[in-house]
């Protein structure tokens, strides 16, 4: 199967895509008009050209109204990305042909001259999980994979290239290395800046959202149970 990565914007939920074809026609009609909508299209366009029969998408395949399935989903995420066989990354701020090669403060001056994709905290384990990584801009045009861009990604992100390269997976890197690649994220959610990192750490807890900076102190506290790596200490906040 193939995945999307990608920064959220006016989505399209589980609830509305199952009840698509029931609805009234203007209601229908709005729906397919979103931005989230056409890129659902097009990721599953670019999933067929590619052979694959499957994609999964975030935002309409898990019923958030379940809070026993959205615990479920982000404690499984990582390992859903990492068992894909490729992960489509949906740039929609890139207008070029290309990958970008230097930093536009002027056209992304809300991510630090990038775009936003490589701001947010979730796109992290999304990046570093999957074998396959391809960047897509907004026109669903490929403009190079993570195997190919690794020396750009790295100066971007401050991933090794070799992790980007090979994974993660038989490679040491310290709790504070990976915390520091997090560090400059943002997440809509105070709670999410800890759950996006369950993966990269080899973790799980339970969700619980509305417990604000508690969430950091549990994972840290997950963490210190399956490492003795004492480089957990150095991370600030």
């Amino acid at each position: 199967y193939a995945i999307l990565s990608h920064r959220w914007g006016a989505e399209v939920g589980y609830k509305e895509m199952i009840g698509l074809m029931k609805m009234e026609e203007r209601k229908r009609d709005e729906v397919r008009q979103r931005d989230g909508y056409q890129k659902i299209i097009k990721s599953c366009e670019q999933a067929m050209n590619d052979g694959y029969k499957w994609l999964w998408i975030d935002t309409c395949c898990i019923d958030k109204r379940s809070s026993s399935e959205l615990s479920e989903a982000i404690n499984s995420m990582y390992r859903w990305y990492q068992n894909a066989q490729v992960c489509y990354a949906y740039l929609n701020d890139v207008d070029e042909s290309v990958f970008p090669v230097k930093q536009d403060g002027n056209k992304f001056h809300k991510s630090n001259g990038w775009p936003e994709w490589f701001v947010w905290g979730w796109t992290l384990q999304e990046l570093i999980a999957p074998r396959r990584v391809e960047f897509f801009n907004k026109d669903w045009v490929s403009i190079g994979c993570k195997r190919q861009l690794a020396l750009m990604l790295e100066r971007i992100t401050h991933i090794p290239r070799e992790l980007l390269k090979d994974g993660l997976a038989g490679q040491r890197f310290s709790v504070a290395q990976i915390m520091s690649w997090a560090a400059d994220r943002k997440t809509m959610r105070v709670e999410d800046r800890a759950y996006s990192l369950m993966g990269l750490f080899g973790v799980s807890m339970p969700m619980l959202y509305g417990e604000g900076e508690k969430a950091f102190e549990r994972l840290q506290l997950e963490i210190i149970c399956v490492s003795n790596d004492q480089s957990i200490f150095a991370w600030n906040p």
